[in-house]
């Protein structure tokens, strides 16, 4: 071979390799799946350390440099094995594919204003952006049919710096694509998909982005576009910013820009999911896209799809909810509801009100979101509760129980939390597929691990935790100005042995981040004990405009430099997902003090889980439900105090107590061999019993069997034959909302006899038919029971105009005890979901 052949082949060896190099940069699947990160620290230590981001390791380096390490055979081999692992892990058959091969489920659009995927793209704020990144992630392991749909901030959320007088400063590092893991997104033709939206005088045209999550795929939308005005390149600029038009603006792209976008995929989209309310825009331009197609107007084409709606609300308080005052709906959407809807604004405006007749009432996304969806979800089984408080408004007259809102409790994505440690652990007793399908017998494999490997992996954790916290907190020190005698000082903060406490989260009133501050003194001398010494890593940031949250920052920053303290507690600034990740895997007990019910899930102390962390938590959100005594502790009398600050003094001293009583003596009995043994056998339980169900693999099949599949069935099923079914429930509704006020009860007998108390009812249906009615006898559930209601069966008729309906029950109840009421008889509908008529009788 001549040596320009030669030349030739060797550059082709290296383009080839730089092919399969993009194609692990370019696939999120690293984020959970650590096979390749050596690979990424051999060829650029430093910057993939800072940045954890393959796509900026593989941007930044020049092809002089990677050229002879894309020649050696040795990394050539090791980069084809990792490539080919990835494309076999790909094919591989998944729970989906194996445990639902009969369904004919097509997508499931998941919109939502964030995803927390990885720090190295940085579009995502907290909580919402956690659960929608770990359930994308888990629906890619599982194989569900998930698109995730959401937007590419210019800045993103803010990046925290704390001033030397403790205050939070505010940053915002611009998010060069060409540094993130994200590819535009062509057509076949090769162009840049570009749509366009409507806005006030003009359209507004959109850029999207493509980002690959193992199997599936999460599109961004961006408004950066040069055919957009100035100040319209700036909408997707930044996350959760500017006021309330920025942020209708925001969501006018993810709802209609998403749903345009699923639609230019050419995708079969049967059951779209809104991740809170942000995305309840999507409703209205779902219906468009179906009246376009089938020529149904408004009203039958939302009846159509809205059984494959599914909208999981996050908010704990209705003062959470997105609102918008009417002049600003009529401003951005007015056009839109007469050109695209064929419908006035008064009607749009309506669908998002408490009292749709009311034109002062703001516009409520939430609402939106409920009325257009066949499908609403709290996040906790607590949240379920509360937000059927919340949403009562919509259902007037309706018992609470009976409002249309379950729950499914969130999770995380395991193998994106896990440490090392544990994941040796976990496979070692688990195997390594073990959250790839059904999880019953994961506590059994964990209960089969010894306490000393339970402990070695928890005391490992920690040594690595203590050693980022450092390098962590050096850092800032040197960047705030101190001193490098002071910086170096650093080094010798925590001990590898000493029991390690950790508070992290978003910092605002009701998360009460101060509540272990109520006494400083006590909390220094419980830190500072020389024989059960204990440390503590906070960290957290307070929203730009929360002065109250920035207030409780600056008391931990002064806290934590007083003398007494500085060697047992620091404040770690800048939280971000990488640091999460260190803190969930090292700390030895999570600490969380929401103010009950606001804490809708709150899914921080899940993540400690799968890594030996045990929990002290207030009885609120995911810890309501999940507390046992062998797994950890619990704050609050499961009861609601408001602000009470008296509350907040007594649940404060009760925290002292159990670090004090409890949680450190525990930790530190150790026997003959230096273990402890209670210690290790609560983390045990803690993993063996919560790990499996609190992970987003329990939470996405979930979704799946409750949510996904029954909604795509009731969707198909209304859009048959162009919207037939729609159109005819549709109708119905409007029958029965212009029939249901001449709707009577008449005369009621009751007579007791053979143990039996016998009812009957007359009811005048006025305007109605029989059909349109199911009159039923009610009584409350008795003891937390649930509330009796059975259908009363129609006899021969009371006389003209009147219908008579009888029902016999046990006597074992008073007659005080029952009422007799009308509810519609929707068939194929969902009542009181879309037709909340009551009549009760009196």
């Amino acid at each position: 071979m001549s040596a320009e052949a030669e030349a030739g082949a060797g550059a082709g060896d290296v383009r080839d390799a730089m092919a399969l190099l993009r194609e692990l940069a370019l696939d999120l699947r690293w984020s959970w799946n650590h096979a390749s990160d050596e690979l990424w620290d051999l060829l650029e230590p430093e910057l993939w350390a800072r940045t954890h981001n393959p796509w900026v390791v593989l941007q930044t380096l020049s092809p002089k440099r990677l050229a002879p390490i894309l020649g050696d055979p040795v990394f050539r081999a090791r980069l084809e094995r990792l490539v080919g692992l990835a494309r076999e892990a790909a094919l591989r058959p998944t729970w989906f594919e194996q445990t639902h091969a009969d369904s004919n489920l097509g997508c499931v659009g998941y919109l939502s204003m964030e995803f927390m995927l990885s720090e190295a793209l940085p579009i995502y704020a907290g909580g919402l952006g956690n659960v929608a990144g770990d359930q994308l992630k888990a629906a890619s392991d599982l194989g569900v049919p998930v698109v995730g749909v959401s937007l590419l901030y210019q800045r993103g959320y803010f990046r925290q710096v704390i001033a030397a007088d403790g205050s939070q400063q505010v940053h915002f590092p611009y998010n060069d694509p060409g540094q993130l893991p994200i590819t535009p997104l062509r057509g076949q033709d090769g162009e840049w998909l570009r749509l366009e939206i409507p806005f006030p005088g003009h359209g507004l045209w959109l850029r999207a982005w493509e980002v690959r999550v193992g199997r599936l795929h999460l599109y961004l939308l961006d408004s950066n576009d040069a055919a957009n005005y100035p100040a319209d390149r700036s909408i997707t600029g930044e996350l959760y910013g500017g006021g309330a038009e920025m942020r209708l603006q925001q969501e006018m792209v993810l709802g209609i820009g998403g749903w345009r976008l699923l639609k230019a995929l050419g995708l079969k989209v049967d059951v779209c999911h809104l991740n809170e309310g942000h995305a309840a825009l999507a409703v209205l331009e779902r219906a468009r896209t179906f009246m376009t197609e089938t020529q149904q107007p408004f009203d039958a084409a939302l009846a159509t799809t809205r059984a494959g709606n599914v909208f999981t609300t996050h908010t704990a308080v209705a003062a959470g909810f997105d609102c918008f005052e009417p002049q600003l709906i009529e401003q951005y959407l007015g056009s839109y509801a007469a050109r695209d809807l064929r419908v006035p604004i008064s009607d749009l405006l309506a669908l998002g009100r408490r009292n749709m007749a009311d034109s002062s009432e703001p516009f409520n996304m939430a609402y939106l979101g409920v009325r257009g969806s066949g499908v609403i979800n709290g996040v906790s089984k607590l949240h379920g509760e509360v937000s059927r408080r919340i949403f009562l408004p919509l259902f007037p007259k309706w018992p609470v129980n009976e409002v249309p809102v379950g729950h499914v409790t969130n999770g995380v994505h395991m193998p994106s939390w896990d440490g090392r440690e544990a994941d040796k652990l976990w496979t070692t007793a688990c195997g390594k597929d073990r959250w790839m399908g059904t999880l019953q017998t994961l506590g059994e494999g964990i209960r089969s691990v010894s306490d000393t490997v339970l402990w070695e992996c928890r005391t490992a954790a920690r040594v690595r935790l203590i050693e980022y916290a450092r390098a962590r907190l050096i850092q800032q020190l040197e960047a705030s100005g101190v001193s490098p005698e002071d910086a170096s000082a650093a080094r010798q903060v925590f001990s590898a042995d000493a029991l390690t406490l950790g508070f992290a989260r978003r910092f605002a009133t009701y998360k009460r981040p101060n509540l272990l501050l109520q006494d400083p003194e006590r909390l220094i001398r419980l830190l500072s004990n020389a024989q059960r010494p204990v440390q503590l890593i906070i960290a957290g940031k307070a929203h730009p405009a929360d002065t109250p949250g920035q207030a409780l920052i600056r008391d931990w920053v002064r806290f934590v430099r007083r003398h007494e303290a500085r060697p047992h507690a620091i404040f770690l600034a800048d939280y971000d997902m990488l640091m999460i990740e260190y803190l969930a895997q090292g700390v030895d007990v999570w600490i969380n003090t929401p103010q009950r019910p606001w804490e809708a899930c709150g899914t921080s102390g899940m993540k400690v889980l799968v890594n030996g962390g045990v929990n002290v938590s207030e009885l609120d959100g995911w810890w309501a439900e999940a507390y046992e005594p062998a797994v950890g502790w619990a704050l609050g009398d499961g009861r609601e105090h408001g602000g009470d600050p008296a509350w907040d003094a007594l649940e404060a001293a009760r925290l002292y107590e159990l670090l004090e009583t409890e949680i450190v003596p525990q930790f530190y009995a150790r026997d003959a061999q230096g273990m402890p043994r209670a210690w290790v056998a609560r983390v045990r339980e803690s993993m063996a019993r919560l790990s499996p169900v609190y992970s987003a693999n329990r939470s996405v099949r979930q979704y799946v069997e409750e949510c996904y599949l029954p909604a795509a069935d009731g969707y198909r099923r209304r859009a048959a034959g162009g919207g037939l079914l729609g159109a005819q429930i549709a109708a119905r509704m409007r029958q029965m909302a212009e029939g249901w006020p001449s709707l009577r009860f008449g005369r009621m007998s009751v007579e007791t006899h053979d143990a039996q108390h016998h009812f009957s009812v007359e009811v005048q249906l006025g305007a109605l038919e029989r059909q349109d009615v199911r009159v039923e006898l009610y009584a409350d559930g008795l003891s937390g029971a649930v509330p009796l209601r059975q259908e009363m069966k129609r006899t021969t008729p009371g006389g003209p105009g009147i219908e008579l309906y009888v029902m016999s029950v046990p006597a074992s109840r008073t007659l005080s005890d029952y009422t007799a009421r009308i509810v519609p008889a929707l068939q194929d509908g969902s009542v009181p979901l879309e037709a909340a008529h009551i009549l009760w009788q009196h």
